[in-house]
């Protein structure tokens, strides 16, 4: 699962790397995650290690790199 995590956290970080910060639904999109759990256990790996900022817009999340 570990593995797992990581190489969807690597997709993440790649689609941000590309994109600038993205709003939840486009960063799925962006990444090619199939569902909203693929997302957060990336941005929690991602957030574990200082990569990202996340933070609140309205009703939607907005995620950077730091």
């Amino acid at each position: 699962m570990n593995e797992k995590i990581g190489v969807l956290a690597g997709q993440v970080w790649t689609a941000l790397n590309e994109n600038g910060a993205l709003n939840g639904k486009d960063l799925k999109k962006a990444a090619k995650l199939k569902n909203d759990k693929e997302m957060y256990l990336a941005l929690g790996w991602l957030l574990r290690e200082d990569k990202v900022t996340v933070s609140e817009e309205g009703k939607e999340i907005l995620v950077a790199l730091n």
